[in-house]
This record gives C-alpha cells, structure tokens and sequence, in this order.
C-alpha cells in the first residue's frame, strides 16, 4: 500500500496566510498547517500558512515545538492573555484542552476553568477578527449534555460574527494508520462568502494502513538508530483486568487510541513481549521519524497521546487553504 498523496498547492505564487496557534503542544496540528515532511518515504506537500506565533503553557511541550518546528513558540497561560498582545493573524488554530470532554476523563465539561478555555479562542476572535478558526477536540464533546455544551460554544464561536461547521473525522480515513476520531470546530467570518469543504475519505474501500506497515520495519531496532525507538514503558499487564492500555494491538489493522497516559497504560506490541515505544506511537500519529521527544517515556508519550496526527491536521489545513485561495 502506499500514502496517497495530496495535490500540491498552485505555484510559488500562492498567497501564504499567517497563523497564530493556541495551545499548541508539541505542535501536531502546527506540522500539519505547515506541511513539506515525510512520513513513511511519502513527502507531504508543503501548504501555503506561516504560522506567526504559537502558545502553550506546558514550558515541556514548548522545548518539544522549539527544537522540531520553529523558535516562534513562547509560554503563555491562554486562561489569562490580552488579545492586544498577540499578533493578528488570518487564521486561528487551537486544539483547546479535551480532558474535561473525553469519554474517559472526568467529564466536568464547562463547569470546569479548563473545560472553559475554549473562550480563549473566542478573546482572540473578538479582538482581531481572523478570517477562520480552527478548533479541535474530542468527539465526547458532541454529546456532553445531550448536546447542549457543544451548542454553547458554538453559539458563542456565531456571536464573534461568524458562521460555524463541526467536522467529525475518522483518522484511518486520511491515512492515519490509529483508530481516532477528532472533531473540528470550523468558523469562517460572516463577511466570507461558503465555507471550507469537509476533507473526504481517501479509502474508497475501507482497506486502512495497519499497524504492521507503520512500524513493523522497527521490530529489530532497540537503539536510538530511529530516534525514541529504545524508549517504553517496561510495566507488564495489569494483575486484575484488562483495561485500555493492556490491549495487544492489533498487526492487520489500526493501532488502538494513543492515548496521552503517564502511568504506563500504553498497548503492546502486536508480535514482541513489550509495550510499544515511543517511536511506534509517534509513527502511529504520523509523527516524521526526524521529529524527536526530547523528555522521558512518560512526557513524551503524553505530548504524543495528546496530539493531533500531523496528517490529519494536514488534510483539514488543505481544505482551508483551497478556500482561502478563492478569498485572496
């Protein structure tokens, strides 16, 4: 099997739009806007944005995007920002904070400070007024309240002066070779006439990249030949149970969730007695193997778990810029 590849972007001509990044993490959803690397010998075309400035709190996950994507990082608390502070830009992205929305966290939604910093994005919004937002999240936030939290923020997202899309996207449709589901919250501004396409499926036949071909070359590499591959958790399966992360995952499918767990709870490796390194669990989220986690097995693993698969990012980002080209 073989990436399908994306169609490159017009010329050299193309307008580049700039970007401001919130909450950025390690820089997942940055590296898909931004495009031109390689993952499994496949290039993935460069796109047209030049992101201005991105903001995280984690001063880990800042060092993490620093070495990787650019210096144009800086810690910030986004809780408490004045909006006159950060550069105006065409385009907002932001993957704000999930655990209050996941399925598996503790659920607190909008009750939450954390749940809220979604209005971050709305701070940004009112002030500067970019062309569109990109929010993502978790899919368990479509059904918080029957509904009603998703409502609300997108109320609030339609009260800046904008018209709002949510995209639920399976990410073994777009290559991703992990079973995830994530959900984009799309504002484009009023005064814009359509809105972005949602990306389609590039599987036809539902026959995703598995397991095996994302990381099955790395079965016997134990050093830092292949950055990160000589990192894992050595913890063995739970005495009682079988929860998430003491699955086997599966060689002739998707991966399961990477999930962002700091307590050892990742899966094992479909063929050896381990746990999956840091490495396949990078692979399974389209991470290019020169992206290198520069922290231990546990921080590492949570920037990764909490990331969105470059290449995800990377067909949502397409998508955005084909609309922009149309709005020059």
């Amino acid at each position: 099997m073989k990436l399908k590849e994306a169609p490159k972007t017009k010329d050299r001509k193309t307008k580049t739009h700039t970007v401001i990044s919130f909450f950025s993490g390690c820089g997942g959803l940055d590296l898909g806007f931004t495009g031109g690397f390689v993952f499994k010998d496949q290039s993935v075309p460069k796109l047209p944005f030049h992101i201005l400035t991105a903001y995280d709190n984690n001063e880990q996950c800042v060092k993490t995007y620093r070495e990787n994507i650019s210096e144009h990082v800086e810690l910030m608390d986004l809780a408490n920002y004045e909006p006159s502070a950060v550069p105006k830009a065409e385009v907002l992205i932001g993957g704000f904070p999930c655990q209050d929305f996941a399925s598996c966290g503790p659920r607190k939604g909008l009750k939450s400070k954390r749940g809220r910093l979604y209005q971050a994005l709305i701070k940004y919004m009112k002030f500067h007024q970019p062309k569109i937002v990109v929010g993502e999240n978790v899919p368990g936030l479509a059904n918080m309240g029957k509904g009603e939290v998703l409502r609300i923020i997108r109320d609030d997202l339609q009260n800046c002066g904008y018209k709002v899309e949510v995209w639920t996207l399976f990410a073994p449709d777009f290559g991703v070779p992990q079973r995830r589901n994530r959900l984009f919250i799309v504002a484009v501004r009023n005064d814009l006439d359509d809105f972005p396409i949602q990306p389609h499926s590039l599987f036809n036949d539902k026959k995703y990249f598995t397991t095996e071909w994302a990381i099955g070359d790395l079965e016997s590499i134990t050093d830092e030949s292949v950055p990160n591959q000589s990192q894992y958790f050595k913890a063995s399966r739970a005495k009682k149970g079988n929860g998430q992360g003491d699955e086997v995952t599966p060689a002739d499918a998707p991966s399961y969730t990477i999930r962002a767990n700091a307590k050892s709870r990742v899966q094992f490796h479909y063929k050896l007695e381990r746990r999956l390194t840091v490495r396949e669990c990078a692979r399974l989220q389209t991470f290019p193997d020169n992206f290198v986690f520069p922290h231990s097995t546990t921080t590492n693993i949570m920037e990764i778990g909490n990331a969105v698969p470059p290449l995800l990012g990377y067909y949502v980002a397409k998508s955005i810029a084909d609309f922009l080209a149309k709005h020059k």
